[in-house]
């Protein structure tokens, strides 16, 4: 394979890096590209999420044609999917299936009866109700209460210009299109009631960037407390609604957002209430409805939104549907039948390099005390690295699939998921329990529990090869094992000790010179435009920007460790190991995305757009202006002064 596992076709010679670096790598690549009708993006980590779906729908073809040779989990499984890809059938029912649950809404009479509905599995809540570890004591679970998610992400109701009041436009017009599809009268005026009040939530909720602050979200109350503060609500009858015994405390989140979601709960009128939870129900299971339903949510939420042409096809649909009911039983046919259990050797090995790679980054940091390098070195001591997939079994017994009746089968899930998580509170925090299925294209730190988790489905080509160039592995891979790791000192991290505890463990001297240089580093972020015109929200992304530049740090540390472990990386192809180390990275960063959904993501990610992702860090990378001769005259360069080095 050329340079080791690189594509070099995908280069575009005709830019220098030090111009830009994304465009170097990937401009031939984006240049001969084509975004399909049905997706919102094309590049690397989307075609590893279509090499997943296509080993789903093996595993689920197999169990729905041929029952009697699978599992009883895999046969429920196939069931479902079965169910989904019987759209004849879905729409011959038409609205019966959906009835019964829009007569529970016109059946609440009143405004007790109201909030048992929003504690319902099965309906949508203005307020969030979940259980969570425990900030103090993160052994422990707690109820955490927040607010609660609206039909679009928050900043759509609010932000200025034409683009946001067109969507606006939009969405009112969805709003009454759902609810004259479910037979609902007075469609119009309803949806006129219905964007009123979700845009005087949003102008209450909080942003983004203000949910990152996790000490402003750590606000623990007795039940009494909670009850003087958000009077509104019947909190005890709520939460026994949920399925809680009554707690000792809550954590509030959003404390100021919940307040003002109570009073408007209290001022507006019962019927734009159950208006609200009648659209709400119908546009969250449209899918499961017939086709018109389903139609007329992906024109908003996917065409509108996201700039996507075209439904994906149905099969791949009923992939991501079964998928989320029951992730951990596909996840454990998947792994077992395509992730290779030598691979976790290999990249256990890239762990380790990388844990000592950082371990060599803090004692060198001239910027931090040695009081809280100890504390820094005793934390990333305390890391667990997960690889792959877990070991206990899925648990899906409680599952009950109805085969002709596709909407009932979801809400059954849904109470089952309520009882489960019901059932944590009573239990320690299970560290066992993986955040992600092992079939999902990612991996996460959590900083509750202080580990890091690296799935089965991220680890494949190209993102990881057994047999590629270590070069290739650490610039994709290693970077991606260093950004999680760098996660436990970001700016939400930093805040948890080793255990996970929210403790403050940084002197004030140390804390104020890690933060000029995440200041430094938001300062470089606002300055990139996602689009002429939009800037991207340095703040909101300040916790990936600070894993992807101290991730990147480290893997290439621990890719020189590598080398001193196993020789010096030979020249392939006329590149030199550092130069494949950032191409590699390129390339893994390598995507192509439409420009409503850039603008969606600029709104709800907490990532910045790939090529920023990719061009911002390298230019604080002093190997990478050695290792592609950039100059004072090249549009990334940065003086040696301006250049953010985290560690």
């Amino acid at each position: 394979m050329p340079a080791g596992g690189i594509d070099l076709s995908a280069r575009d010679l005709q830019v220098r890096p030090g111009d830009d670096f994304w465009r170097h790598a990937n401009g031939a690549w984006a240049a001969r590209t084509e975004i399909p009708a049905d997706r919102e993006v094309v590049g690397t980590s989307a075609q590893l999420s279509a090499d997943v779906e296509a080993h789903l729908r093996e595993l689920l073809e197999t169990a729905a044609a041929h029952p009697e040779g699978a599992s009883a989990s895999m046969r429920k499984a196939g069931d479902l999917y079965a169910s989904w890809m019987d759209d004849t059938a879905i729409g011959a029912r038409g609205l019966k299936p959906l009835q019964p649950y829009l007569a529970r809404i016109a059946a609440a009479h009143s405004k007790a009866a109201l909030q048992l509905l929003f504690a319902a599995p099965e309906y949508a809540s203005p307020i969030a109700v979940e259980v969570m570890p425990s900030y103090e004591h993160p052994d422990t679970q707690v109820i955490g209460i927040g607010q609660g998610e609206l039909g679009m992400a928050r900043d759509q109701y609010l932000l200025d210009g034409p683009q946001y009041a067109a969507t606006r436009k939009a969405y009112r017009g969805h709003v009454q299109q759902m609810l004259e599809l479910a037979g609902v009268a007075l469609a119009g005026p309803k949806a006129d009631a219905i964007v009123a009040l979700e845009t005087a939530i949003a102008k209450v909720q909080w942003s983004g960037t203000q949910s990152r602050d996790e000490a402003r979200m750590n606000d623990p109350k007795t039940l009494a407390a909670l009850q003087a503060a958000v009077p509104q609500f019947h909190w005890a009858q709520l939460l026994a609604a949920y399925g809680f015994k009554p707690p000792r405390s809550v954590v509030l989140g959003h404390n100021t957002a919940v307040a003002a979601i109570g009073r408007l709960y209290a001022d507006t009128p019962l019927q734009t209430w159950q208006d609200w939870l009648v659209f709400r129900f119908v546009n969250d299971n449209a899918d499961y409805l017939p086709k018109a339903f389903g139609e007329a949510h992906f024109d908003f939420h996917m065409k509108t939104l996201y700039g996507v042409q075209q439904q994906r096809p149905r099969w791949v649909r009923g992939v991501q549907l079964v998928n989320a009911v029951m992730g951990e039983t596909l996840g454990q046919a998947y792994t077992a039948r395509w992730f290779p259990p030598a691979a976790v050797a290999q990249v256990t090995e890239m762990v380790d390099n990388l844990r000592a790679a950082y371990g060599t980054l803090i004692r060198q940091s001239g910027w931090m005390d040695k009081a809280t390098q100890q504390k820094a070195l005793a934390k990333l001591a305390a890391f667990e690295a997960r690889i792959g997939a877990p070991a206990e079994p899925p648990n899906d017994a409680g599952l009950q699939v109805d085969r002709s009746n596709l909407l009932a089968s979801m809400m059954g899930h849904a109470g089952l998921a309520r009882r489960q998580v019901v059932a944590q509170l009573d239990r320690p925090v299970d560290k066992r329990r993986w955040l992600m299925l092992p079939q999902t294209v990612n991996a996460y730190y959590d900083p509750s529990s202080n580990q890091i988790t690296f799935l089965a489905a991220m680890l494949q080509p190209p993102a990881f090869d057994a047999a590629a160039d270590p070069a290739v592995n650490y610039g994709a891979i290693g970077t991606l094992i260093g950004h999680e790791m760098g996660h436990a000192y970001d700016d939400q991290g930093s805040g948890h000790g080793p255990t996970g505890k929210l403790e403050n463990w940084w002197t004030a001297a140390a804390k104020t010179a890690y933060q000029a240089r995440t200041t430094a580093l938001r300062q470089q972020y606002e300055g990139y435009e996602v689009l002429p015109g939009l800037k991207l929200n340095a703040a909101f992304t300040l916790g990936e920007n600070i894993g992807d530049l101290s991730g990147m740090e480290a893997a290439y540390l621990a890719y020189q460790r590598y080398q001193q472990q196993h020789g010096p990386a030979p020249v392939l192809d006329g590149l030199t190991g550092d130069q494949r180390f950032f191409l590699s990275h390129a390339r893994f960063r390598r995507s192509k995305i439409r420009e409503g959904t850039l603008r969606q993501l600029t709104l709800i990610d907490t990532h910045a757009p790939p090529a920023i992702r990719l061009n911002a860090i390298v230019r604080n990378m002093d190997a990478w202006y050695r290792a592609f001769d950039v100059q004072p005259s090249d549009a990334l360069y940065l003086p040696p002064e301006a250049r953010v080095h985290l560690w």
